[in-house]
């Protein structure tokens, strides 16, 4: 699937929820289905600077896509990386840098984020792109 899809399917499973405390339920239960990010890449060097709670994110290159694994902390946090590996993981850097995050503000989520949250949010999709600039680098190398 390709960022823009991924991100309609995500509009329309919040579009299914009548308030926010069912959407940040559906959050906070897609951060329980995120993959263990292995022990190793729990270092300091891979913490997202700008988050309230500690995100850890890496990423790996396969053959010419991103995979990303992460971890937060917290709960609510967790949900939001989760929502954020399912667009942009398994996407090549070039989509991943051309990709709109249009979808965060059609859910409202950012406008449903404390100050500090939304920061973090921020901070995650610009780790997220810098990740995958490095990589492009190394692909067109």
């Amino acid at each position: 699937m390709t960022i823009k899809e991924i991100q309609e399917e995500i509009i329309d499973e919040f579009d299914m929820f009548d308030d926010w405390m069912e959407r940040y339920q559906y959050i906070i239960d897609l951060g329980k289905t995120l993959p263990l990010i292995d022990a190793a890449y729990k270092v300091d060097e891979n913490l997202i600077k700008g988050c309230q709670s500690k995100v850890w994110l890496h990423s790996n290159l396969n053959e010419e896509t991103l995979t990303f694994t992460a971890d937060s902390d917290a709960i609510l946090t967790k949900g939001i990386v989760a929502l954020l590996l399912r667009v942009y993981s398994n996407q090549t850097p070039q989509a991943i840098l051309a990709a709109e995050t249009s979808f965060i503000d059609e859910i409202g989520l950012k406008e449903h984020l404390s100050p500090t949250r939304a920061n973090g949010l921020v901070s995650m999709i610009k780790q997220i792109k810098m990740y995958a600039i490095a990589q492009q680098t190394k692909l067109t190398k």
